[in-house]
Protein backbone atom coordinates (compact mmCIF):
# COMPACT_ATOMS: atom_id res chain seq x y z
CA UNK A 1 0.00 0.00 0.00
CA UNK A 2 1.51 3.33 -1.04
CA UNK A 3 1.47 6.45 1.14
CA UNK A 4 -1.43 8.06 -0.77
CA UNK A 5 -3.65 4.99 -0.36
CA UNK A 6 -2.74 4.73 3.32
CA UNK A 7 -3.65 8.39 3.95
CA UNK A 8 -7.00 8.02 2.16
CA UNK A 9 -7.84 4.86 4.11
CA UNK A 10 -6.93 6.56 7.39
CA UNK A 11 -9.05 9.61 6.57
CA UNK A 12 -12.02 7.40 5.66
CA UNK A 13 -11.69 5.50 8.94
CA UNK A 14 -11.50 8.70 10.98
CA UNK A 15 -14.58 10.08 9.25
CA UNK A 16 -16.51 6.88 10.03
CA UNK A 17 -15.60 7.28 13.72
CA UNK A 18 -16.68 10.94 13.69
CA UNK A 19 -20.01 10.10 12.03
CA UNK A 20 -20.72 7.33 14.54
CA UNK A 21 -19.99 9.62 17.50
CA UNK A 22 -22.25 12.26 15.98
CA UNK A 23 -25.13 9.87 15.28
CA UNK A 24 -24.91 7.53 18.28
CA UNK A 25 -23.40 9.88 20.85
CA UNK A 26 -20.51 9.31 23.30
CA UNK A 27 -19.35 5.70 23.47
CA UNK A 28 -16.41 3.43 24.15
CA UNK A 29 -13.85 2.34 21.57
CA UNK A 30 -15.24 -1.19 21.86
CA UNK A 31 -18.75 0.00 21.03
CA UNK A 32 -17.39 1.96 18.07
CA UNK A 33 -15.49 -1.05 16.80
CA UNK A 34 -18.63 -3.20 16.91
CA UNK A 35 -20.65 -0.58 15.03
CA UNK A 36 -17.99 -0.02 12.38
CA UNK A 37 -16.94 -3.65 11.98
CA UNK A 38 -13.25 -3.04 12.69
CA UNK A 39 -10.95 -3.89 15.57
CA UNK A 40 -10.96 -1.87 18.77
CA UNK A 41 -7.23 -1.30 18.27
CA UNK A 42 -7.88 0.33 14.87
CA UNK A 43 -10.58 2.54 16.40
CA UNK A 44 -8.25 3.62 19.22
CA UNK A 45 -5.58 4.59 16.70
CA UNK A 46 -8.08 6.90 15.01
CA UNK A 47 -9.30 8.28 18.33
CA UNK A 48 -5.86 9.14 19.69
CA UNK A 49 -4.92 10.74 16.39
CA UNK A 50 -8.09 12.85 16.58
CA UNK A 51 -7.35 13.82 20.19
CA UNK A 52 -4.14 15.45 19.00
CA UNK A 53 -6.19 17.35 16.40
CA UNK A 54 -8.73 18.52 18.99
CA UNK A 55 -11.62 16.63 17.38
CA UNK A 56 -12.51 14.22 20.21
CA UNK A 57 -12.19 14.02 23.95
CA UNK A 58 -12.97 11.39 26.56
CA UNK A 59 -13.92 10.92 30.17
CA UNK A 60 -13.19 7.86 32.26
CA UNK A 61 -16.14 6.01 33.72
CA UNK A 62 -15.81 3.30 36.32
CA UNK A 63 -17.26 -0.06 35.39
CA UNK A 64 -18.43 -2.87 37.59
CA UNK A 65 -15.01 -4.42 37.58
CA UNK A 66 -11.59 -3.70 36.19
CA UNK A 67 -10.12 -0.42 35.07
CA UNK A 68 -12.29 2.54 34.03
CA UNK A 69 -13.58 2.75 30.46
CA UNK A 70 -12.95 5.76 28.28
CA UNK A 71 -16.16 7.30 26.93
CA UNK A 72 -15.33 9.16 23.73
CA UNK A 73 -17.19 12.22 22.46
CA UNK A 74 -16.78 14.88 19.78
CA UNK A 75 -15.50 18.35 20.62
CA UNK A 76 -16.69 21.58 19.02
CA UNK A 77 -13.69 21.24 16.74
CA UNK A 78 -15.48 18.43 14.88
CA UNK A 79 -18.29 20.73 13.78
CA UNK A 80 -16.31 21.62 10.68
CA UNK A 81 -17.06 18.12 9.33
CA UNK A 82 -20.78 18.89 9.17
CA UNK A 83 -22.86 21.50 7.30
CA UNK A 84 -22.72 24.88 9.03
CA UNK A 85 -25.37 26.74 7.01
CA UNK A 86 -22.87 29.46 6.07
CA UNK A 87 -22.65 30.43 9.73
CA UNK A 88 -20.62 33.61 9.41
CA UNK A 89 -22.87 35.02 6.71
CA UNK A 90 -26.04 34.18 8.63
CA UNK A 91 -24.77 35.74 11.86
CA UNK A 92 -23.63 38.84 10.01
CA UNK A 93 -27.00 39.28 8.35
CA UNK A 94 -28.83 38.93 11.66
CA UNK A 95 -26.65 41.61 13.24
CA UNK A 96 -27.25 43.86 10.23
CA UNK A 97 -31.03 43.40 10.35
CA UNK A 98 -31.09 44.07 14.08
CA UNK A 99 -28.92 47.19 13.75
CA UNK A 100 -30.96 48.53 10.84
CA UNK A 101 -34.53 47.57 11.72
CA UNK A 102 -34.36 46.68 15.42
CA UNK A 103 -36.09 43.74 17.09
CA UNK A 104 -39.17 44.33 14.93
CA UNK A 105 -37.05 43.57 11.88
CA UNK A 106 -35.81 40.34 13.44
CA UNK A 107 -39.38 39.33 14.28
CA UNK A 108 -40.44 39.95 10.69
CA UNK A 109 -37.46 37.98 9.38
CA UNK A 110 -38.39 35.01 11.57
CA UNK A 111 -42.04 35.26 10.54
CA UNK A 112 -41.14 35.10 6.85
CA UNK A 113 -38.80 32.15 7.38
CA UNK A 114 -41.42 30.34 9.47
CA UNK A 115 -44.06 30.86 6.79
CA UNK A 116 -41.76 29.54 4.08
CA UNK A 117 -40.87 26.44 6.10
CA UNK A 118 -44.50 25.78 6.98
CA UNK A 119 -45.62 25.89 3.34
CA UNK A 120 -42.75 23.69 2.13
CA UNK A 121 -43.12 21.07 4.88
CA UNK A 122 -46.92 20.95 4.66
CA UNK A 123 -46.79 20.41 0.90
CA UNK A 124 -44.69 17.26 1.44
CA UNK A 125 -46.34 15.93 4.60
CA UNK A 126 -49.89 16.21 3.29
CA UNK A 127 -49.08 13.24 1.05
CA UNK A 128 -48.29 11.09 4.12
CA UNK A 129 -50.89 9.11 6.07
CA UNK A 130 -50.48 8.75 9.83
CA UNK A 131 -48.13 10.34 12.31
CA UNK A 132 -45.26 7.89 11.75
CA UNK A 133 -45.29 8.47 7.99
CA UNK A 134 -45.46 12.24 8.53
CA UNK A 135 -42.50 12.14 10.92
CA UNK A 136 -40.48 10.01 8.50
CA UNK A 137 -41.17 12.52 5.73
CA UNK A 138 -40.22 15.41 8.01
CA UNK A 139 -36.98 13.62 8.95
CA UNK A 140 -36.09 13.24 5.27
CA UNK A 141 -36.67 16.95 4.67
CA UNK A 142 -34.65 18.02 7.69
CA UNK A 143 -31.81 15.62 6.89
CA UNK A 144 -31.64 17.17 3.44
CA UNK A 145 -31.26 20.54 5.18
CA UNK A 146 -28.33 19.25 7.24
CA UNK A 147 -30.02 18.32 10.54
CA UNK A 148 -29.24 14.55 10.47
CA UNK A 149 -32.78 13.75 11.58
CA UNK A 150 -34.50 10.47 12.33
CA UNK A 151 -37.50 9.10 14.22
CA UNK A 152 -37.76 6.58 17.05
CA UNK A 153 -40.95 5.06 18.44
CA UNK A 154 -41.00 4.73 22.23
CA UNK A 155 -42.47 1.88 24.29
CA UNK A 156 -45.41 4.06 25.37
CA UNK A 157 -46.48 4.70 21.78
CA UNK A 158 -45.02 8.21 21.57
CA UNK A 159 -42.38 9.18 19.02
CA UNK A 160 -39.07 10.95 19.47
CA UNK A 161 -37.99 13.16 16.58
CA UNK A 162 -34.21 13.54 16.77
CA UNK A 163 -31.87 16.04 15.11
CA UNK A 164 -28.20 15.29 15.74
CA UNK A 165 -26.79 18.36 14.04
CA UNK A 166 -27.85 22.00 13.85
CA UNK A 167 -26.61 23.69 10.66
CA UNK A 168 -27.93 27.07 11.88
CA UNK A 169 -26.49 26.78 15.39
CA UNK A 170 -24.35 29.92 15.13
CA UNK A 171 -27.29 31.97 13.87
CA UNK A 172 -29.60 30.54 16.55
CA UNK A 173 -27.16 31.56 19.26
CA UNK A 174 -27.61 35.23 18.34
CA UNK A 175 -31.30 34.89 17.40
CA UNK A 176 -33.03 32.44 19.75
CA UNK A 177 -36.35 33.07 18.04
CA UNK A 178 -35.19 30.79 15.22
CA UNK A 179 -35.40 27.76 17.52
CA UNK A 180 -38.71 28.82 19.02
CA UNK A 181 -40.18 29.19 15.54
CA UNK A 182 -39.08 25.70 14.50
CA UNK A 183 -40.98 24.13 17.40
CA UNK A 184 -44.03 26.02 16.19
CA UNK A 185 -43.46 24.86 12.60
CA UNK A 186 -43.27 21.21 13.69
CA UNK A 187 -46.49 21.52 15.68
CA UNK A 188 -48.42 23.19 12.86
CA UNK A 189 -47.02 20.88 10.20
CA UNK A 190 -47.84 17.69 12.10
CA UNK A 191 -51.33 18.92 12.99
CA UNK A 192 -53.61 19.32 15.96
CA UNK A 193 -53.88 15.58 16.58
CA UNK A 194 -50.47 15.51 18.26
CA UNK A 195 -48.54 17.47 20.89
CA UNK A 196 -44.92 18.35 20.13
CA UNK A 197 -42.56 19.08 23.04
CA UNK A 198 -38.84 19.79 22.89
CA UNK A 199 -36.96 17.48 25.28
CA UNK A 200 -33.32 18.10 24.31
CA UNK A 201 -31.74 21.25 22.93
CA UNK A 202 -28.27 21.64 21.43
CA UNK A 203 -28.14 25.31 22.43
CA UNK A 204 -28.71 24.26 26.03
CA UNK A 205 -25.70 21.95 25.90
CA UNK A 206 -27.36 18.71 24.81
CA UNK A 207 -25.80 16.33 22.29
CA UNK A 208 -28.85 16.68 20.07
CA UNK A 209 -32.19 18.39 19.64
CA UNK A 210 -35.11 16.06 20.33
CA UNK A 211 -38.87 16.43 20.30
CA UNK A 212 -41.43 14.15 21.93
CA UNK A 213 -44.50 13.71 19.75
CA UNK A 214 -47.61 12.24 21.39
CA UNK A 215 -51.24 11.86 20.33
CA UNK A 216 -53.36 14.68 21.74
CA UNK A 217 -55.83 13.64 24.40
CA UNK A 218 -59.12 15.12 23.25
CA UNK A 219 -61.05 13.60 26.10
Amino acid sequence: MNDSTSIKKKAKGSRAVIDSLKIDGPQTAQALSERLGVTAMAVRQHLYDMVDKGLVTFEEKKGRAGRPSKIWALTDGANSFFPDGHADLAVGLIHTVRATFGDAGIDQLIAVRTGTQLKAYTRVLERSEGIEAKLDSLAQIRTGEGYMADVRQEDDGAYTFIERHCPICSAAQVCTGLCASELSVFQKTLGDDVVVERTDHILAGAQRCAYRVTPRDNG
